[in-house]
């Protein structure tokens, strides 16, 4: 769809078209076309028809031929909140058990059949639904269509005790790894426990209770199917490169047999209401202490959630916001910032900062800056930058989730479950456009000011002196003995599908549809920046990537991280404005500007409505070419990079990247993170990051990527007049690395406080990327050893074996080395079970080698997946950046494509033999130490504590 570039104001006076009437008889069972919706090509919506089965499933068509792909969502109304006291999770656990094979499609199928079929996908669930969604080829969409028929309909007679207790081990461990293992990962859980009444829908976690988990049994979770996955509590989207008239039939024929579930009403909206502040506090494993504030407020939809939105954005969004000002940039905060966070049943206003410790603070001296930047919005009033800041805010972020199919149809499904009223943007455009200053006070003065909320303290262990104040409440818990209501899920009868053909068959897809290649077009301006750019006219809308050579490979161990600091200091003062003036201005015109460090580059990522695109180009002109380097900013900057580090040594997953390149990089600025270390930021000066710009910030070898609705006489007349007056050339990058001899077949430990995860790295030094060499050839080898979810590593530890939440591997390089890693994060008790079941699946592959069966798979899976490679402007600004990288034309993939059809078992098994031996490799072991040293001493490897 192709939007022409209007204002806000225009867009919200334009007129939605739609139309109900009974959709043609040719159609089967005379299907009813609920509603059409089909605004002028000028307005910022979705278009859709929408229908509606006999059996009350809802289905959303959305029409997009720009690109050869579909995205199908199906979505149930049905999420924690749903489920019972005693009883948490199971909305979640059927997220994975959905997964999971059903009548018709073998135990871990599912995923298998979606990613050979070139596709991606996945679920999720929160408090309010539970989604599941895949994104093929076109060509695929009736085999998806008979996958997702086949759970919603014929799940249950397939669940296995075997399936059910792995999936049970699985959940935990996610819990484990995402919720318990993670600094501040119980916040919310605590919060939410505080905040509702017991037996509140919204007082248990979405993840479910650990004890809860453990008493579920597999007749409980089959009642909780029956009661909520009929099709009368669903809605299936479906958007893409589609005809409707050829849809309906195949969805009648999958999903019309499917008899309707139990009827369901709308829960009754519930937003929390407490009669004072309710304190409450915990000790965690992490080194910043954190203030949380959550105050109740309306619920998803209400007409004052807009305005509380607004408000929340001017007390703690960006660094123009009061709270930002009064915490952060005098140094108290590492962090602060303010949300309105809504649900369907209740929405939360919420505030939130992490003290900075050499600030001597408590959180008893950040909560009353806080509430003092509350009382003082009652005098400041509400500006008018405040309100068109929302306003522009809301316009772009409207036009750039029109950018992928998966969003659009991601929202059609969000929109119609709870509000039935798939496209949505319009109202929400107009509640916006209509917000005044009255309206903000007024939901300040009703909801906010001086109103009760759950206030959270967050400590390092052994610093309870720091909360903000003594707890003043406990929430109550489910004791299964005296807690015992009538449930709502018992005798629900099993419901059979009748069908007239074979549903175990399954469907055969289509030709493979054509692919297109971004047409690109390039230029060098004058100072020596090459230019790749493309046309792409689905949205009005330019993203740029501008990339210096002045990345981390360019720093001696020394100066680690000062790429990244130089980085962090162009998003601050220049020589003519404020950091607040130049983020104002570029929010006011709805453009992200966003700069960053990699190996090689400093990164600049633009996007921009590109009818405020050269307004957008002139203040990255300042940010480029007039950066103040204050003292000021750089010391605020220096130290929220010290206690960032700080906060990440609390990590797993960081602490065993860090061991496990140091390992591989010896003494060598690749082995350290790019952040740097607490040394080298520590020693950083102001003098240092502007030697260094002044040095290596030159545009001369640098390359700029850019994906616009303009064509190239419209768009290159603007890039030369970009940058024209930046000249000169960096020096030149003397970088070698030199593997150092360390102890393979070793395992290195690392202890980590508190710790109910390992996290697990095996690996060894390979071979520099390339686009169509042996790099590339040793990806393709590793597919189905750890490159895919139904990858041999993957099923072991995650499905067979229910150690962890995922288990990978792969190769990764760049023109000068790479690596071949290992890695998932387990349960402490089975750290060194792990190992060996890792160790066994890379030795059998080693030397069995690839199977006829999963070659076949591999070319299947990643031939066929070329349909989702250049959707986004981001994806096509990757695209573009391998082509310039590897000064390659867009012929490299077709290159790929051949080789991928070409490759043979023994090339494969080849490959398999020089990478994956592991007696060259070493392996890393990141838990706490009592816990896993004695299973570790069990494998008989050597073992050095790091």
């Amino acid at each position: 769809m192709q939007l022409s570039k209007l204002t806000l104001a225009a867009l919200c006076a334009i007129g939605v078209a739609a139309c109900a009437h009974q959709y043609s008889s040719s159609l089967p069972g005379g299907i009813p076309l609920i509603e059409q919706h089909q605004p002028a090509d000028d307005v910022v919506a979705i278009p859709y028809q929408k229908f509606e089965l006999a059996n009350g499933l809802t289905v959303i068509i959305h029409e997009d031929h720009s690109d050869p792909l579909v995205h199908v969502d199906v979505t149930y109304h049905v999420g924690s909140a749903r489920e019972e006291l005693g009883k948490s999770g199971f909305a979640h656990f059927f997220e994975h058990m959905m997964f999971q094979g059903s009548e018709n499609v073998a135990d871990e199928e599912h995923f298998k059949i979606v990613t050979e079929a070139g596709g991606t996908l996945n679920g999720t669930t929160n408090a309010d639904r539970t989604n599941y969604f895949q994104t093929v080829p076109v060509n695929q969409l009736e085999k998806m269509l008979w996958l997702e028929a086949d759970r919603m309909g014929f799940f249950l007679d397939a669940v296995t005790q075997e399936q059910f207790d792995v999936q049970q081990a699985t959940v935990k461990n996610e819990r484990g790894q995402m919720v318990d293992n993670r600094p501040y990962g119980r916040l919310w859980e605590r919060v939410s426990q505080a905040m509702y009444d017991f037996g509140h829908p919204y007082s248990w976690p979405v993840i479910g209770h650990m004890d809860d988990i453990d008493r579920t049994t597999m007749a409980d979770l089959k009642q909780f199917f029956l009661r909520w996955y009929g099709p009368n509590n669903a809605v299936l989207t479906i958007g893409g490169a589609v005809d409707t008239e050829q849809v309906l039939p195949l969805v009648e024929k999958y999903f019309g047999p499917i008899p309707r579930g139990p009827e369901v009403t709308a829960m009754e909206k519930s937003p929390a209401r407490l009669s004072e502040n309710r304190y409450i506090s915990m000790e965690d494993n992490v080194h910043l202490p954190l203030l949380f504030i959550s105050i109740p407020t309306v619920y998803a939809g209400h007409p004052d959630a807009p305005a509380l939105n607004v408000l929340a954005d001017i007390l703690g969004s960006g660094n123009n916001s009061l709270l930002y000002q009064s915490l952060v940039r005098p140094s108290l905060a590492v962090q602060a910032s303010a949300g309105h966070s809504c649900m369907e049943l209740a929405c939360t206003f919420t505030m939130m900062a992490l003290a900075h410790p050499a600030a001597g603070k408590s959180l008893a001296d950040i909560e009353a800056i806080i509430r003092q930047n509350l009382a003082d919005i009652q005098q400041r009033g509400v500006l008018d930058n405040d309100l068109n800041r929302a306003k522009a805010a809301i316009e772009a972020r409207s036009i750039f989730g029109l950018q992928s199919v998966s969003g659009k149809v991601s929202q059609l499904a969000y929109n119609q479950t709870f509000f039935k009223q798939p496209d949505r943007i319009a109202d929400i455009l107009a509640s916006y456009q209509a917000i005044t200053e009255d309206d903000v006070l007024r939901v300040y003065r009703q909801y906010v000011l001086e109103q009760p909320g759950v206030i959270m303290s967050v400590v390092p262990r052994g610093q309870l002196h720091l909360i903000a104040a003594e707890d003043n409440f406990t929430p109550r818990t489910f004791d299964p003995e005296l807690d015992v209501s009538e449930s709502q899920l018992a005798d629900l009868p099993m419901r059979r599908a009748v069908d007239n053909f074979d549903r175990s068959v399954m469907p055969v897809a289509g030709a493979n549809p054509a692919i297109r290649v971004p047409e690109t077009w390039s230029m060098q301006l004058a100072n020596g920046i090459d230019v790749l750019a493309t046309e792409n006219d689905e949205t009005p809308t330019t993203a740029l990537l501008l990339k210096i050579p002045a990345g981390n490979f360019y720093n001696s161990p020394e100066q680690a991280g000062l790429a990244a600091m130089l980085a962090a200091m162009l998003r601050e003062s220049t020589q003519n404005f404020s950091a607040e003036a130049i983020s104002m201005a570029l929010d006011l015109l709805g453009s992200t500007v966003r700069a960053s460090a990699n190996d090689q580059d400093i990164n600049l990522f633009i996007s921009s409505l590109t009818s405020n695109l050269v307004a957008t180009l002139e203040l990255v002109e300042e940010i480029l070419l007039r950066p103040a380097f204050k003292e000021e900013d750089f010391k605020r900057l220096q130290q929220q990079a010290l206690q960032g580090l700080e906060h990440s040594l609390k990590d797993g997953s960081f602490l065993a990247n860090n061991a496990y390149r140091q390992l591989m990089y010896g003494d060598s600025i690749a082995a350290l993170p790019g952040i740097g270390t607490l040394e080298s930021i520590a020693a950083m000066t102001v003098e240092d990051i502007q030697a260094y710009y002044q040095q290596q910030f030159k545009p001369a070898g640098g390359k700029l990527i850019a994906v616009s609705d303009l064509s190239e006489p419209e768009l290159s007349p603007v890039l030369i007049g970009l940058l024209a007056d930046w000249q000169g050339k960096g020096a030149a990058l003397e970088f070698m690395v030199e593997h150092p001899e360390v102890k393979t077949a070793t395992v290195y430990l690392v202890h980590k406080d508190n710790s109910p995860h390992s996290d697990i790295r095996i690996g060894r030094p390979a071979l520099p990327r390339d686009l169509t060499g042996e790099f590339y050839e040793a990806t393709l080898m590793n597919f189905v050893l750890g490159g895919a979810f139904n990858s041999r590593i993957n099923l072991n530890l995650r499905e067979d074996k229910g150690y962890t939440y995922g288990a990978r591997s792969w190769f990764s390089g760049d023109q000068f080395s790479g690596l071949f890693t290992a890695s998932a994060s387990v349960r402490a008790d089975v750290t060194a079970a792990s190992i060996r079941e890792f160790m066994h699946e890379i030795d059998h592959y080693r030397s069995s080698g690839i199977t006829a069966e999963e070659l076949q798979f591999m070319r299947n899976a990643i031939n066929q997946s070329e349909a989702l490679r250049y959707e986004t402007p981001s994806a096509k600004l990757g695209f573009m950046a391998q082509m310039l990288e590897f000064s390659s034309g867009p012929e490299f993939t077709e290159q790929r494509n051949q080789l991928v059809e070409s490759i043979s078992q023994e090339r494969i098994n080849q490959l398999a033999k020089q990478y994956l031996d592991t007696a060259e490799m070493v392996i890393v072991v990141v838990g706490e130490r009592d816990k896993v040293l004695p299973q570790l001493e069990e494998l008989g490897y050597p073992i050095i504590e790091l």
